[in-house]
C-alpha cells in the first residue's frame, strides 16, 4: 500500500455545536482508519474545518444578534474544542474563511472556467419573501417530483437519489420559517455537469471495491446529470474572481462549492504551516498516494460525483478535454467511505427538529471513549442505527466495564500484587500458546478489516481476543496457583501480554484508555498522540484556533510487542466506570429535546 494516504474529512457547518448524529458519520470512523494507518507506517494526512459560508450561518447569526463573522468565529472555536476532546487527530482542522482557502477556491475556479466547465446562464433564485434573503437549495424542501417523496430538498431527493432543483419541487416551502420561496430571474455561474459525465462514468466504473451501496447510488445519479448553480446571490463567502463579478456585493460562490474545495485548500495551509509549502503536493498529486474521504449519507453526491468532476474539469480531463489547470494534475478520490443515520427514537439527529445530544455535553458527562466504543460497536456503519440510553449503558457496562476494564484491571492487579512487577513466562503450556497464537493473529484480522474501513467487524474481532484472555484466566486460575509460583507467573505473563496486544489493536478505538493502558503496563511517554488546540494568524487576517498533532512521536505501532519481565507494575486504577442502569431509562438531565 501507498506510504501516503491522505483522509479528507467532511466539513461540520459553523452554524452551531455538532450532535453525536454528526460524528458518527465524519468524526470517529476517520481518526480510527487515520490512527490506524499510522501505526503501520502510513504517512496520514488528516484533514477537515468548520464550513462558514451559505445561508445558514447568516440565519444563525440573525438569531443570536451577532455579525455573521462572530457567528462563524464563536462556532468555529466550540467545534473545535468539541473534536479535540473526542481526540479527532487532525493534521490540520482549520476553517473556509480564511485567505488561504479563498485562493485556492478561486484557483479552482479559473481552472474549470478556462476549460470551459463553467458557464453562466439565467436562472430563477429562491428569495425568502420576508427577509429578501437568498434561500440555499438545501433549505427547501417539498414533494419529489419524480418518486413522490414528502421531504426532498431543492438540490436532490434522498428517497431516490435524483438531482433537483428548487423549482422542481411541489409545494416546495423554507425550511427555516415555512414560507413559499420566491422564485426571480438572476444570473449565475453553473458547473456543466453533463459536459463531465462521460468522463465521470468511466472514472466511477474503475471504483470496483467501493461499498456497493455508495457505488450504486453514484452511477444512478449520471443518468440524469444537470449544470449546477456554483454562484448565489449573497455577499457571505468566496468573491468570484472574474472581470464584472468580483466587484459584486451580492454576487458569491456557492458554499457547496468551496466546501468541497477545502480538503485541498486544508491540505495547502497545512504545508504552509509545517514549514514546507510544496508538501501538500505529495498527497495531491502523487499517482501512489491514495485519498479516503468520510462523510454522512447525504454528502455521498457530493463527494462521488460533483468533487471528482470538478477535478476532471479542472484538470482538462472532462469530456470536451482542456488545459490542467493552476493547481497541478489532482487526484480524485480513491475511496468515498460513507455512514448511514444515527437516529434517535427513529428520527434522524437533527437540531432543527428538536432530536439533538451534544458532543460537548456528552463528553462533558463520560469521557471520550465511551462514545467512541458505542460508535465503532453500533454506530451507523452500513445502516441507520438508533441510538438509545439503555443500549449505551449496556455496552458500556457490559463490554467495556466487565469485558476490557475487568481483564486489564485484574490481570495488572495480580502480577502487582504476587509479583510487583510483569512476571518471568518459565513454565508456558500449550493453552497459553493458543491464546497467544489466537493474539497475535487478531492483528491481520483486524488489521484487513480496518483497511477496508470495515470498522464495526474490526473492533469485533478486537474484543474476541478480549473474550478468549478472559476466559483464558477463568480456566487457568492464577489466583489458585501460590504454590506453584513459576506456573502462576507464566499464565500471568501470557494475560499481559494479551492485554498488551489487546490494547494496540483497540488503539484506533480507544486513543485515550490505550494510553492508559500502556502506563499501567510500566510504559512510559506518548502512547497515543492527542490533537492540540493551537492559534494560528495568516497575513492580513484574524487568528482563529486548528487542531494539529505531533502523531509522528508516538509509540503505538501495529504490531505485537513482547512485554519485557521485571518491568515495575502498580496497582491499577479503573479503567472504565459502571454506569447506573437507571441511566439507561431516563437518559441523563443534558439529553433534552430543544
Amino acid at each position: 500500500m501507498s506510504s501516503r494516504v491522505l483522509t479528507a474529512v467532511a466539513w461540520p457547518y459553523a452554524n452551531g455545536p455538532r450532535h453525536i448524529g454528526h460524528v458518527s458519520g465524519f468524526g470517529v470512523p476517520s481518526d480510527v482508519f487515520s490512527r490506524y494507518m499510522r501505526m503501520t507506517g502510513h504517512d496520514v494526512l488528516m484533514v477537515s474545518g468548520t464550513d462558514e459560508h451559505g445561508t445558514p450561518i447568516l440565519v444563525q447569526a440573525e438569531r443570536e444578534g451577532r455579525s455573521t463573522r462572530e457567528t462563524a468565529d464563536k462556532y468555529n472555536r466550540v467545534i473545535a474544542e468539541d473534536l479535540q476532546g473526542l481526540g479527532l487527530s487532525y493534521d490540520l482542522f482549520t476553517r473556509t474563511t480564511t485567505r488561504n482557502h479563498y485562493r485556492v477556491v478561486q484557483q479552482m475556479f479559473k481552472g474549470l472556467y478556462d476549460n470551459g466547465y463553467v458557464v453562466a446562464k439565467q436562472t430563477h433564485g429562491a428569495v425568502s419573501p420576508s427577509t429578501g434573503r437568498t434561500l440555499p437549495d438545501r433549505y427547501i424542501e417539498g414533494t419529489c417530483p419524480i418518486c413522490g417523496y414528502d421531504g426532498a430538498r431543492g438540490d436532490q431527493c434522498d428517497n431516490c437519489g435524483n438531482q433537483l432543483d428548487p423549482t422542481d419541487l411541489i409545494n416546495p416551502h423554507s425550511r427555516i420559517n415555512g414560507e413559499t420561496p420566491k422564485f426571480v430571474e438572476t444570473e449565475h455561474f453553473f458547473l456543466d455537469l453533463p459536459a463531465l459525465s462521460g468522463s465521470l462514468g468511466k472514472w466511477l466504473s474503475s471504483r470496483t471495491d467501493w461499498r456497493p451501496n455508495v457505488l450504486k447510488f453514484s452511477q444512478n445519479l449520471l443518468e440524469d446529470l444537470k449544470p449546477r448553480a456554483i454562484t448565489r446571490d449573497l455577499d457571505w463567502g468566496v468573491p468570484v474572481p472574474l472581470p464584472g463579478w468580483e466587484d459584486q456585493a451580492m454576487k458569491r460562490l456557492y458554499v457547496w462549492f468551496d466546501a468541497v474545495i477545502g480538503y485541498l485548500s486544508a491540505s495547502v495551509e497545512w504545508a504552509h504551516r509545517t514549514g514546507d509549502p510544496e508538501a501538500w503536493r505529495q498527497w495531491w498529486e502523487n499517482p501512489d498516494a491514495l485519498g479516503y474521504y468520510f462523510m454522512g449519507k447525504d454528502n455521498i453526491v457530493f463527494h462521488s460525483v460533483i468533487w471528482p468532476g470538478i477535478l476532471l474539469g479542472h484538470n482538462g480531463q472532462g469530456d470536451h478535454g482542456g488545459h490542467l489547470g493552476p493547481m497541478g494534475e489532482l487526484r480524485l478520490p480513491d475511496e468515498i467511505v460513507s455512514s448511514e443515520f444515527l437516529t434517535m427514537s427513529g428520527s434522524k439527529f437533527s437540531t432543527s427538529r428538536g432530536q439533538v445530544i451534544y458532543v460537548g455535553d456528552f463528553l462533558k458527562e463520560f469521557g471520550p471513549d465511551a462514545l467512541r466504543y458505542f460508535i465503532a460497536v453500533a454506530g451507523p456503519e452500513n445502516q441507520d442505527t438508533d441510538f438509545t440510553w439503555d443500549e449505551f449503558v449496556r455496552r458500556n457496562n457490559f463490554e467495556l466495564a466487565n469485558e476490557w476494564g475487568n481483564l486489564v484491571n485484574r490481570s495488572v492487579s495480580m502480577a502487582h500484587k504476587n509479583v510487583g512487577a510483569i512476571p518471568e513466562a518459565l513454565d508456558l503450556r500449550d493453552v497459553d500458546h493458543a491464546l497467544l497464537g489466537v493474539s497475535k493473529q487478531g492483528f491481520d484480522t483486524v488489521g484487513a478489516l480496518l483497511r477496508r474501513s470495515r470498522f464495526k467487524q474490526a473492533i469485533g474481532e478486537a474484543m474476541r481476543v478480549v473474550g478468549a484472555a478472559n476466559k483464558y484466566l477463568s480456566d487457568t486460575e492464577p489466583w489458585k496457583l501460590k504454590a506453584d509460583p513459576a506456573r502462576r507467573d507464566a499464565v500471568l505473563h501470557t494475560a499481559l501480554q494479551v492485554v498488551s496486544d489487546a490494547n494496540t489493536m483497540l488503539t484506533p478505538f480507544l486513543p485515550h484508555a490505550a494510553q492508559k493502558v500502556h502506563e499501567a503496563l510500566g510504559g512510559s511517554g506518548v502512547w497515543a498522540a492527542q490533537p492540540e488546540i493551537r492559534t494560528v494568524s495568516e497575513e492580513g487576517g484574524p487568528d482563529y484556533p486548528v487542531l494539529m498533532g505531533d502523531y509522528a512521536a508516538e509509540q503505538a505501532v501495529w504490531e505485537s510487542r513482547p512485554i519485557q519481565p521485571g518491568t515495575p507494575l502498580a496497582k491499577p486504577t479503573p479503567l472504565f466506570a459502571k454506569l447506573d442502569e437507571k441511566l439507561g431509562e431516563t437518559g441523563p438531565d443534558f439529553a433534552r429535546l430543544d
